[in-house]
């Protein structure tokens, strides 16, 4: 089972570009990394491709951590840790009743909203102060649908984006933010079993992959300026809730 699936060229390719995209994600080119698990899903069933990948982004998490150890806001992950958690309690929960084209639909729309919000309506001169209560409450978001689909970043940056932080601010409490998601998520996803011998199998054989890839990531934010980072971050996010948004809406219709 497990050579035929690593035999197939559809699957491969598609594995290939869904761990490019996660590696390049953890580097710091956060909202990439949404992409891969719908892709992995044109080739096998969804919660298998989430599967495969959980493994991926806990050893891509490892290197990404220490990278920026000293580049987080240590505020920030103070209020949405602790709402995370919740989230993906909650997710854990709720994961047989939640329509995954409801929940992309809803984080794709709210992320379209904010990015639109910030390109076309005049934003304050100065940085948004952060506010705990709303770090806790997009902190669930996060955590919840994360869990459920991999997307998590939106309801991530538009915590996070107002603030203005340095880049490797910003990118140092996004790795430091999702590694400790991705560790606690382990234990819903052993406990509804959707990981096999067959798909820690798969992952292991992709990990070196996803390792070069993510050193890739790492230099292309170091060279990059920071006005330039922010604006490629605020692209992305809008590209990647407008895909959410997509499939949804093309899940609703065949649904």
């Amino acid at each position: 089972m497990i050579r035929s699936v690593l035999a197939d060229p559809v699957f491969l390719l598609a594995a290939v570009v869904a761990v490019t995209l996660l590696g390049l994600s953890k580097g710091g080119l956060t909202g990439l990394g949404m992409a891969a698990t719908p892709l992995l899903a044109l080739t096998v069933p969804p919660l298998q491709a989430a599967a495969i990948l959980l493994p991926i982004l806990l050893v891509q998490d490892v290197i990404s951590v220490w990278t920026y150890r000293r580049d987080w806001s240590a505020s920030n992950l103070r209020a949405m840790l602790p709402g995370a958690v919740v989230g993906i309690a909650v997710a854990w929960l709720l994961a047989a009743y939640v329509s995954d084209a409801m929940l992309r639909l809803t984080v794709g729309l709210i992320g379209l909203a904010f990015v639109l919000n910030a390109w076309f309506v005049r934003a304050p001169a100065g940085a948004a102060a952060p506010r705990a209560w709303r770090g806790a409450f997009w902190g669930a978001l996060s955590g919840f649908t994360s869990t459920l689909v991999h997307a998590g970043s939106p309801p991530f940056q538009i915590h996070m984006l107002p603030q203005r932080l340095p880049k490797l601010t910003f990118v140092g409490t996004n790795m430091m933010f999702f590694a400790a998601v991705n560790f606690i998520k382990i234990a819903p996803y052993l406990s509804l079993g959707h990981f096999s011998r067959h798909t820690l199998t798969i992952a292991a054989v992709l990990a070196p992959l996803a390792i070069v890839t993510n050193f890739l990531g790492i230099w292309l934010v170091r060279v990059m300026p920071g006005k330039l980072f922010y604006r490629l971050i605020y692209v992305l996010m809008f590209a990647v809730s407008a895909a959410l948004t997509g499939q949804a809406l093309v899940g609703l219709a065949r649904g």
